[in-house]
């Protein structure tokens, strides 16, 4: 969808840089109710599900909405905040973005969604676009989510629009090693992308059981395999459009952390997603590739059956038609001896040869030359 021209205006202008005297950016009062209801903004609790204050790698608040943690910025040098959206309104978005400053395009990205994994740099705000996947052993199909990410001096704003991935978990183990989250932004970044990067290792052991399955099925000739098949190569070519941007955004971070000279710690880190990444974009090649073998080679059994079931059944035409070419011969070996006999039973008085002494023998005499003459026929042409 795209923003209107007044809620563009609105985040046109950027917020002013914070600094430790300013006060937080007032909400405009345009963006306090819905311009098409008229109705106020949602809770915030329907979407906020965790927001925090961190100052050197540790947690000071959890405010339980967006004013509230709003109230707590700008903070003193070292401080950081961490805001965690679930499927927000665009009212939400458009609050959060006029608070931070966040570039018009890049909101309506977050905003309409179903945006292939990227990253943008907006001045010094970076902005990352990463698709989570996880498989479900229930339905043995691959789930895929979207994540965006806004990270800028002081702040990271995660908006998710699906289940995955967990970042819960991520917020835990950050805080849990105070060291490097105490490196800011970057480190968090870091840690989001580390675990989207992890979330691929059980997908690809799912997609590699799904496909043994399938060999099975092919060779033991299961009619519903080829749908199947089709079914698995569209979730690995959708496992393919996650995984493959990934390996340019850790390269691009990497670079740029050595520009803005950033830790050497996080580009260690940086370096293991990247081969994390890398295997999980070769096993997606390596599986599209099988696939596409194991359908040729289940058309080929296919055409196989059906050559054979072709032969099975043009043998038995062919038996078929020599059993109706035997019947046809002995029919009319038959009905020359029955012409015959029909004839001279009609008992006529006035019939040649009726009392004609040699009549009956050479009568059977005939009979037997033209059945045996007809035999005689038939075996040359093979019908008998």
């Amino acid at each position: 969808m795209a923003l209107s021209r007044r809620w563009r205006v609105l985040l046109h202008k950027r917020a002013p840089t914070r600094a430790a005297a300013t006060p937080p950016v007032a909400v405009p009062p345009e963006l306090s109710m819905d311009p098409r209801t008229g109705a106020g903004p949602p809770a915030p609790s329907d979407s906020v599900v965790d927001a925090a204050i961190y100052r050197d790698g540790v947690r000071l608040e959890s405010p339980e909405t967006l004013a509230d943690t709003f109230g707590h910025l700008p903070g003193e040098p070292g401080t950081m905040a961490w805001i965690g959206l679930y499927r927000p309104s665009e009212l939400e978005l458009l609050t959060v973005a006029a608070q931070f400053g966040l570039h018009e395009l890049a909101v309506e990205d977050a905003i309409v969604a179903h945006q292939r994994p990227k990253l943008e740099r907006y001045g010094d705000t970076l902005f990352v676009v990463l698709r989570a996947a996880r498989y479900l052993d229930d339905t043995e199909q691959v789930e895929f989510g979207e994540l965006h990410v806004f990270c800028g001096p002081g702040f990271v704003l995660t908006v998710r629009h699906s289940e995955s991935p967990d970042l819960r978990a991520v917020r835990r183990r950050l805080e849990a090693d105070v060291p490097l989250l105490r490196l800011g932004p970057e480190a968090v970044l870091y840690a989001i992308l580390d675990a989207v990067v992890d979330g691929y290792a059980p997908v690809v052991a799912g997609l590699q059981t799904d496909i043994d399955e399938i060999e099975t099925q092919v060779f033991d000739g299961d009619p519903k395999v080829s749908r199947r098949i089709y079914e698995l190569s569209r979730e690995v070519i959708e496992f393919q459009r996650a995984t493959r941007p990934l390996l340019d955004i850790p390269a691009r971070l990497e670079a740029g952390f050595t520009t803005f000279g950033k830790g050497g710690e996080l580009q260690s880190h940086l370096r293991d997603v990247i081969d994390h990444a890398t295997v999980a974009v070769e096993r997606a090649d390596t599986f599209r590739q099988m696939l596409s073998d194991i359908l040729s080679v289940n058309t080929t059994l296919i055409t196989q059956a059906q050559n054979e079931e072709m032969r099975n059944l043009t043998a038995a035409g062919y038996d078929q038609d020599n059993e109706i070419k035997k019947v046809s011969a002995w029919a009319a070996i038959l009905f020359a001896p029955t012409l015959i006999g029909t004839v001279y039973g009609m008992n006529f008085a006035y019939m040649p040869e009726l009392r004609w002494r040699w009549g009956y023998p050479l009568s059977l005499l005939l009979m037997a030359m033209v059945c045996l003459s007809l035999y005689l026929v038939f075996k040359r042409r093979g019908w008998l």
